[in-house]
């Protein structure tokens, strides 16, 4: 049994004072009990950890390498994505490994207690699978070991090209799998979590409607009957271009027909949606999960965020390429491109919450959903997947309840970030994870190796 004891923290019913919060031998907390006298871990102010719902791990050792204009005067997506496939060739399970333990640290410093994995960096150079074909998932398994962070893995099935069906590329190759093959390959990840503890999640990834087949698409949900189901979708204008071209739709107009969208699904990024399309994807029960850093670096555009929430639609933030791993940042990029988009402010707030309190509460619980982990509340039952932030800081001075949120989020950073738990393991202490200077080692030494890369 452990015991944290906060001055204040965000409970279901709202905002408590001298809170005890009792964690179980499995990490789950037992008990909540505000007005209680001090004991165990003392902290200041405690909020529920969020999940991350979208990142590809390996990206991170490219941050930084990418901000020159190529040969072509118009640089975009398309030619970072480039760049990136060259990246990816050079990459062994080792370095994944690392990479990963290192994104995982970074998620947890910032306040994340779970990462959701869309793990599509599956084979040897060349294509030709591992001994074991689930290798690469084995080293993102065992990242999350040395890390403790909470993992739901998403194996991703890239299958082709294009939506006409064309053979991957060089920079694609490592990614491919036929769906039998896949299918192998998704049993040998969700063999690889056995060792990990029991909050481990796993799901599956269709990577975008270009990557995959039309009748593998339309069957997915039946083909993988438990966990989550993540995949990109509406991202680029090109890709919106393709879809609508080779079958006389637009992406969420041909997954809402024929995918059968409802809450195991989360839709990554939207940011090339109609109304109606925001609309209507809304009201399916679906999760958007959106990355606004990286949706920013890549110049993907704006998620309608107001409409897409006025229509009671739920959503998660992750950070894709994690070209930066800051929650504070996440939702502050998010609210403010409302604001530059509509020449508006405190675009996503209510007349009942803050902007920064409902953007936490709304992350909060479609985060959950999308991981399908029982997380996102104090509250008995749940996972103690906790954070605490520091207000005797000089940004948190002075404020509490909603203004101490907003603080963090518009006025502060992750630096405030003093501790979190994820399923009850205290895995930062003081702003720092307590395998820290193994981890960056290990990073270090990775970029070494890889410096010639680009």
């Amino acid at each position: 049994m452990k015991t944290i004891w906060a001055k204040s923290a965000l409970l279901p019913s709202g905002w408590a004072s001298d809170v005890r919060v009792d964690i179980d031998v499995d990490g789950r907390i037992s008990a909540v009990q505000s007005d209680a006298a001090a004991a165990g871990t003392t902290t200041d102010m405690l909020l529920p950890s969020p999940v991350n719902v979208h990142s590809h791990a390996f990206q991170r050792a490219m941050a930084g390498l990418t901000e020159r204009r190529g040969p072509n005067p118009s640089d975009s997506f398309w030619t970072w994505r480039q760049l990136m496939f060259r990246f990816l060739d050079r990459l062994n399970p080792d370095h994944v490994q690392a990479i990963t333990a290192f994104v995982q640290m970074e998620m947890l410093e910032a306040g994340y207690a779970t990462n959701a994995e869309f793990h599509y960096l599956h084979h040897q150079p060349g294509g030709v699978p591992y001994d074991n074909i689930a290798e690469m998932s084995s080293r993102v398994a065992a990242a999350a070991s040395q890390t403790g962070i909470g993992l739901c893995l998403l194996p991703v099935h890239y299958q082709f090209g294009g939506c006409d069906g064309r053979a991957l590329t060089d920079g694609q190759i490592r990614f491919g799998n036929d769906l039998e093959q896949f299918q192998t390959l998704h049993d040998g990840a969700i063999a690889s979590l056995s060792s990990l503890p029991t909050d481990t999640k796993h799901g599956v990834a269709p990577h975008s409607l270009r990557a995959v087949g039309v009748e593998t698409l339309k069957s997915y949900a039946t083909l993988f009957p438990t966990g989550p189901i993540h995949m990109h979708l509406a991202e680029q204008v090109l890709e919106v271009d393709e879809v609508q071209a080779y079958w006389d739709a637009r992406p969420v107009e041909w997954a809402l027909d024929n995918m059968g969208l409802d809450a195991r699904w989360c839709l990554i990024h939207g940011t090339q949606m109609t109304p109606s399309e925001t609309v209507r994807l809304a009201q399916s029960g679906a999760v958007a999960g959106l990355c606004p850093i990286t949706e920013s670096s890549l110049g993907d555009g704006i998620f309608d965020a107001v409409r897409w929430l006025d229509t009671n639609g739920k959503i998660a933030i992750g950070s894709d390429s994690n070209v930066r791993i800051a929650l504070s940042e996440e939702l502050r990029t998010l609210e403010y491109s409302q604001r530059l988009r509509d020449g508006t402010r405190a675009a996503l707030a209510t007349s009942e919450l803050s902007t920064g309190h409902r953007l936490f509460e709304e992350i909060l619980r479609g985060g959950a959903q999308a991981a399908q982990r029982q997380t996102g509340r104090l509250e008995a039952g749940h996972w103690a997947d906790m954070m605490a932030l520091d207000t005797d800081n000089e940004h948190m001075w002075g404020r509490s309840g909603d203004t101490a949120l907003d603080a963090w989020i518009f006025a502060g950073d992750d630096r405030l970030v003093r501790d979190v738990w994820s399923a009850g393991r205290h895995m930062v202490t003081g702003g720092e994870h307590v395998a820290r200077k193994a981890i960056i080692a290990a990073y270090k030494r990775t970029i070494d190796d890889l410096k010639e890369a680009l």
